[in-house]
């Protein structure tokens, strides 16, 4: 185990009616002028925005809503959010969605709080930020753990890049498990593949002998693809939601990694698909993780094995550690086709003239990897993906 240091600030309420239950007493904390952000409609069509609209009211605020968050959040969005703050004096930022709202909001707090430019303070200056507008979360739907960490993920257009900005922690999170029964399946199966990707991901950085991180992280995968075959099956099962929702929150909290330096190529990569072609994450992530993970042979082995037996129930009887750790991408592969996610970019509708070079040369190359990629060697698995 690594040298480390974990604190935590978000406090998070579980379960079903925690909003009723606990925002009025986090309301009570806050100043009177509330940004309600939140992406399409979905809030609205479900009876969650006219929940979260009284509780607002009863609580004594005023109301400025930011609205129409896109899926893969752009850095003109989060502008536009700030400019929004500023002007109406915004006091608190209550987001309410899945991972884009969520990212998006953390930049527009930290944004609003500054006459510089983020990107540029960030990717350029390599500062921080250090003042925010203080914040809090309601899950509606799941996957990206954004509710627990203070990092987000947005695209920049005119560069064409997707990356990953720092802004401010949640106060606090409220995740109903209920209020993500309004998910549509495919977003539901995305979602939970990604919560997958980061348990995978975290798990193949270093140290890469065994230690308590990657223990805890592999009971993390064995909830989420036990659970994810429960919901597939009935997709009303609220005990297996609830499962999905947490282990979601728990890949993404710092636990898992915890003593670890991550690797997270899989993600780097998609996000500049992503930058490129605006797909879905989780599927595009499920096209990418088994073509690459074989590319990682033989130096990711040891751990691929450990997976083998510890998460797909492997039996390692006169197998090699090889053959145990290509067992292991076989036994992810068929678990991708099981539940529905593509196989290929060209399942996913990726156009022929997607520029794949220029994808793989624009991709952070992560120095957590086992295996040390070049943007060549990437541009050769993009072109297997297709």
């Amino acid at each position: 185990m690594n040298t480390f240091t974990y604190s935590y600030p978000t406090k998070v309420y579980f379960g079903e009616k925690a909003a009723e239950r606990n925002l009025p007493t986090e309301l009570a904390k806050t100043g009177r002028n509330v940004m309600l952000a939140y992406g399409g409609g979905s809030i609205k069509k479900f009876g969650i925005y006219d929940e979260l609209m009284g509780l607002l009211a009863a609580a004594g605020k005023t109301v400025i809503e930011f609205t129409g968050i896109m899926s893969n959040p752009t850095y003109e969005k989060v502008q536009e959010g700030a400019r929004l703050a500023r002007e109406n004096a915004v006091d608190f930022i209550l987001a309410v969605g899945g991972g884009s709202v969520m990212d998006c909001c953390k930049v527009v707090s930290a944004q609003a709080k500054t006459e510089a430019d983020l990107w540029e303070l960030e990717t350029v200056k390599h500062g921080v930020p250090v003042d925010f507008i203080p914040m809090g979360a309601v899950v509606t739907a799941f996957g990206t753990g954004a509710e627990m960490n203070n990092g987000a993920v947005i695209t920049n257009e005119k560069m064409k890049v997707k990356g990953p900005l720092w802004g401010a922690f949640y106060d606090f999170a409220i995740l109903d498990p209920a209020y993500t029964m309004t998910m549509p399946m495919k977003q539901v199966i995305s979602g939970s593949f990604d919560a997958l990707s980061h348990c995978m991901e975290t798990y193949m950085g270093s140290p890469r002998e065994e230690n308590l991180s990657d223990e805890i992280n592999e009971a993390c995968q064995r909830n989420i693809i036990r659970n994810l075959r429960a919901t597939t099956k009935n997709p009303r099962d609220i005990k297996a939601r609830s499962e999905l929702v947490w282990a979601a929150a728990m890949g993404e909290n710092g636990i898992l990694k915890i003593g670890k330096v991550t690797d997270f190529q899989a993600h780097m990569l998609e996000h500049q698909l992503g930058a490129y072609t605006d797909c879905n994450h989780g599927q595009g992530l499920a096209v990418i993780h088994p073509v690459l993970y074989r590319h990682m042979l033989p130096e990711a082995a040891p751990q691929f094995a450990r997976l083998a037996v510890n998460v797909w129930d492997i039996s390692p009887d006169g197998k090699s550690e090889i053959e145990l750790a290509e067992a292991f991408i076989d036994a992810l592969a068929a678990f991708i086709k099981e539940i529905g996610l593509p196989g290929t970019f060209s399942e996913m509708g990726m156009g022929e003239d997607t520029d794949y070079r220029a994808i793989a040369e624009s991709t952070i190359l992560t120095g957590g990897c086992c295996r040390k990629f070049t943007a060549e060697e990437l541009f050769d698995v993009l072109n297997e993906c297709k």
